[in-house]
């Protein structure tokens, strides 16, 4: 369990992009750990966690790619019926609210990751630690 950075990009919303901002990455050798992606009418909201968070804000700029970095917590955890609901229970008992989050996990992985955005990491990090 760690704070660590997460990208938000912007890009039109029409075919093509998310492959062009994957390969961007791919040539910088800069590997994807988390990846989500939310869209209006005209616009998505790409948000990931990389391996190397300044390079690739390097990369996006290089592109002309609005890119901004935001703290979040990355969390790997039991893939059991209830872990969530338990850290979720110790984030309100605590007053942080959980803003948003996204996880994928196999059916058979013991293990999962998740990227959880709430309204004060350093606090959620000592409570979900104790």
């Amino acid at each position: 369990m760690e704070i660590t950075k997460q990208l938000a990009i912007f890009l039109d919303n029409r075919p093509g992009m998310l492959s062009r901002v994957c390969e961007a990455l791919s040539a910088a050798k800069i590997n994807i750990y988390a990846i989500s992606t939310s869209d209006t009418v005209d616009h998505s909201v790409i948000r990931m966690v990389v391996s190397d968070t300044g390079k690739a804000m390097r990369v996006f700029e290089e592109h002309g790619t609005l890119v901004v970095d935001d703290d979040v917590l990355m969390l790997e955890g039991d893939n059991k019926s209830g872990s969530l609901a338990k850290l979720a229970q110790k984030l309100a008992d605590a007053k942080i609210n959980i803003e948003y989050c996204y996880c994928a996990t196999s059916p058979s992985a013991k293990k999962g990751l998740m990227i959880m955005r709430v309204s004060n990491p350093q606090k959620a990090l000592k409570v979900l630690n104790s």
